[in-house]
C-alpha cells in the first residue's frame, strides 16, 4: 500500500429540495385547499475517524466529494426525502485544515470521532406552508437552499508512543524491523526510507508503538534531503529515540546536527523526552564503544544506550526504557488534564 500523508480535497453538501405547489383534488370535497409538501434537506459532508487505516491514499484517486441533494416536496402534504450524507473515512491522527493552511478545523485522534464539515441546505417550503386566512390558495413554494462548498487539506500525523530520529543510515529501519513485525525497506544507502513506518514492539508483556521517519540531514528545515515534512509524524509521540551511528567519524557532531534540525522545526519536538542509543556496536571494538559512549554522554548530558539491531544487542533494554518513558509521559499528561 502506498503512503500518503497530505491531500487537498473539495467538498460540497447537498442542496435542499424545492417545495411543491399542489392542491387537493378529491371528489365531494368542495374546498380542497393547498397540500404541497416541503422539500427535503440536503445531505451533510461528515469526516469520520476509523481504525485500520494508516494512509490517505484513497483520497489520491478521488478528490471531489458531494452529498446528495434533498428530494422535492410532493402533493398530499408529502415532504421530500433528506439527502444522503457523504461520509469521509479518515485514519486516526488526521488533521483537517482550511484551504489556506491557516486554521485547523478538526484533529481526529480517536476512532469514532465525527465532525460535520459542510452542512446540507434546508428544503424549500411547499405552498401549504404559506396558507393563511387572507391567502387560502397560495401558488408559491420556496426553492431549496444551496449547500456549502469548500476546499480543505487533509494532513495525517501518525499516532505512536515513540518516534525514531537520526541521520540517514543510522539504522532506524533495521531497528524497527528487529523489535517489531514491521518490514520497512532496508538498504546500505541513504534515504532508504521514503515515508514513515509504524511498528509495535513487545517487551515484558508491554507494548510500545514506534514510528520510523526518513532521516534528517543538515539543512533539512530548508528542504535539504527529504526536508522536515515528515517530522509532523513524531509530534504526537511522547518519547524520541535518537539513534546515532557508531561507525561514523564523529557521532557527537552527528547528534548535534539532528538536534539543530529539531530546534529549527519546533512543534514541541525539542522539549520532548529523548533516549539516545549508540547503534551498530557490533562493528566496534569494546574500547571504541566506551570512548564514543563517553563523548556522546558528554554531549547529551544523559546516559547513552548501546545497541546493535543486527546482533540483537541491547534491544530489550532499549524497549524497556521506551516503555518506562512513555508511561512517565502519559502520567504527566493525566496530571495536567
Amino acid at each position: 500500500m502506498k503512503f500518503l500523508d497530505q491531500q487537498k480535497i473539495f467538498i460540497k453538501s447537498g442542496d435542499g429540495g424545492a417545495g411543491c405547489v399542489g392542491f387537493r383534488r378529491e371528489k365531494y370535497i368542495e374546498f380542497g385547499g393547498p397540500d404541497g409538501g416541503d422539500g427535503g434537506r440536503g445531505g451533510d459532508v461528515v469526516a469520520e475517524c476509523v481504525a485500520n487505516l494508516n494512509t490517505l491514499i484513497d483520497f489520491r484517486y478521488q478528490q471531489h466529494f458531494k452529498a446528495k441533494r434533498g428530494s422535492h416536496g410532493m402533493g398530499k402534504n408529502r415532504s421530500g426525502k433528506s439527502g444522503v450524507d457523504q461520509i469521509l473515512k479518515v485514519p486516526i491522527g488526521t488533521q483537517i485544515i482550511d484551504e489556506n493552511n491557516d486554521q485547523i478545523i478538526a484533529d481526529l485522534t480517536e476512532p469514532g470521532q465525527k465532525i460535520v464539515l459542510a452542512v446540507g441546505g434546508d428544503g424549500g417550503f411547499g405552498n401549504a406552508h404559506y396558507k393563511s386566512p387572507t391567502n387560502q390558495a397560495p401558488r408559491k413554494a420556496g426553492d431549496g437552499f444551496p449547500g456549502q462548498e469548500k476546499w480543505l487539506w487533509l494532513r495525517l500525523k501518525l499516532i505512536a508512543d515513540a518516534g525514531l530520529i537520526g541521520l540517514p543510515n543510522a539504522g532506524k529501519s533495521t531497528f524497527l524491523a528487529a523489535v517489531t513485525r514491521a518490514r520497512p525497506k532496508i538498504g546500505d544507502y541513504p534515504f532508504t526510507t521514503l515515508h514513515p513506518n509504524l511498528g509495535v514492539g513487545l517487551v515484558d508483556n508491554e507494548e510500545v508503538v514506534i514510528a520510523d521517519i526518513p532521516g534528517l540531514i543538515e539543512g533539512a528545515h530548508e528542504g535539504a534531503g527529504l526536508g522536515d515534512r515528515f517530522l509532523g509524524h513524531v509530534e504526537r509521540c511522547g518519547v524520541l529515540l535518537h539513534l546515532v551511528d557508531g561507525t561514523e567519524n564523529n557521532p557527537a557532531s552527528n547528534y548535534r546536527t539532528v538536534r539543530r534540525e529539531l530546534d529549527a522545526y519546533g512543534g514541541g519536538l525539542p522539549e520532548k523526552r529523548e533516549l539516545v542509543a549508540l547503534n551498530k556496536c557490533d562493528a566496534l571494538s569494546n574500547q571504541l564503544i566506551k570512548d564514543i559512549k563517553r563523548s556522546l554522554e558528554d554531549e547529551t548530558e544523559k546516559p547513552v544506550l548501546v545497541t546493535s539491531s543486527i546482533a540483537g544487542t541491547g534491544l530489550n533494554e532499549v524497549l524497556r526504557q521506551l516503555v518506562s518513558e512513555v508511561a512517565r509521559h502519559r502520567s504527566d499528561e493525566e496530571r495536567l488534564q
